[in-house]
């Protein structure tokens, strides 16, 4: 079974991934080395990590009473690529680190571009069988105003996907 896990910032992806862990492959044993190396038998039980970070824009920025605009330098978006990318890879370092006592075939994937439609065209490239997202509980408005990766992808993925809610708050 090919499983894939979103993960982004929110605790609520890293849930998603634990209960992924506790529910799908507990008990489950596989070798550590990655897919390649292993055949085809050995290579079932893959997990796939996946984070996409939001793409650079050269925006310019209308600055003083001419409206001038002002770009940003080159300098400014190499550190904020650089930025993104150590971000994304201790987002996934940590995730993987979850997965390492489980014995699980963890495949990393860091992509640039909207999160709905990237997470969608690699299901389409991958073939992965299960897609596990967590949700953020967004209320109808916010839904609407700012889009849901958990409900894009329940609409436009060609594998079945489940949406792992947040752990219910502790009463104090």
């Amino acid at each position: 079974m090919r499983v894939m896990v979103g993960i982004d910032e929110s605790d609520e992806s890293f849930h998603a991934l634990q209960w992924t862990l506790d529910s799908l492959f507990d008990g489950i044993s596989t070798r550590t080395a990655p897919p390649e190396e292993a055949n085809q038998e050995e290579a079932g039980n893959l997990l796939t990590l996946l984070h996409v970070q939001q793409a650079f824009h050269h925006f310019g920025i209308p600055v003083g009473p001419g409206a001038s605009v002002f770009y940003v330098p080159y300098s400014i978006e190499e550190s904020v690529r650089k930025s993104q990318k150590q971000i994304s890879e201790a987002l996934l370092f940590r995730a993987s680190q979850m997965c390492k006592d489980k014995s699980i075939n963890v495949k990393s994937l860091i992509l640039e571009g909207d999160p709905k439609e990237k997470i969608c065209q690699v299901i389409e490239q991958t073939q992965v069988d299960l897609l596990v997202v967590g949700s953020r509980n967004l209320g109808k408005i916010k839904r609407a105003l700012l889009g849901s990766v958990s409900d894009y992808c329940a609409h436009n993925a060609n594998c079945p996907v489940l949406i792992v809610k947040p752990p219910p708050e502790t009463s104090k």
